[in-house]
């Protein structure tokens, strides 16, 4: 695919309030940390303009609100969804054993296809001291899942950019397999599809 051919993706980030979702996506998309944020209600969207695998891909990223009373809601934005972060503050073990439920919420929520749903799962905050996830514990729990991990810091930038350009890589992967397959589908023509024609 050429630069100049556009991929639209939808994104998704979601977790338990308070891990540092809408710090994760300003760091992401702006380049910036601010050290209070309201709370998200409902969602709000940022877009993003990347270069990847010669595409130019346009990401639409929607941050969730973490608040329990949202989550019916929140799982409504899921539908269309190319790819999801899940986001967990390592200070805060809650955060991290509600990921099976937030995971669950978007496999329901989502079309399976051949290829598996891209995720990637972000343990924020390691810049702070009172840890409560080990990185051992996170990466166990993700390699079980066969989900890629990373440990990140929205604050200090660390791994941030790399977390949301895999998910992208793998989001316009599953993007290009499902137009491959829909475009062979809709055109294969078989011997069985052929008209018979008998002579005399």
């Amino acid at each position: 695919m050429n630069p100049r051919k556009k991929v639209d993706l939808k994104l998704i980030i979601i977790g338990a309030l308070g891990v540092g979702k809408t710090s994760l996506l300003h760091r992401y998309v702006h380049k910036t940390f601010y050290e209070d944020y309201q709370t998200t209600l409902g969602a709000s969207i940022l877009s993003k303009i990347i270069i990847l695998e010669d595409t130019t891909l346009k990401l639409q990223i929607w941050d969730t609100g973490g608040q329990e009373r949202f989550r019916s809601m929140v799982s409504t934005f899921y539908k269309g969804s190319d790819g999801c972060v899940l986001a967990f503050d390592v200070t805060d073990l809650e955060s991290f054993e509600a990921l099976e439920t937030w995971r669950g919420d978007v496999l329901a929520k989502t079309i399976p296809m051949e290829q598996p749903y891209p995720m990637v799962v972000l343990g924020n905050k390691i810049d702070l001291e009172d840890r409560q996830v080990p990185q051992e514990v996170a990466q166990g729990w993700c390699k079980e899942k066969d989900i890629p991990y990373f440990e990140v810091s929205a604050k200090n930038d660390i791994n941030v950019v790399q977390a949301f350009e895999m998910l992208a890589g793998r989001a316009l992967s599953r993007y290009r397999s499902i137009l491959e397959s829909y475009l062979t589908d809709s055109i294969k023509l078989s011997p069985e599809d052929q008209p018979k024609s008998r002579c005399c």
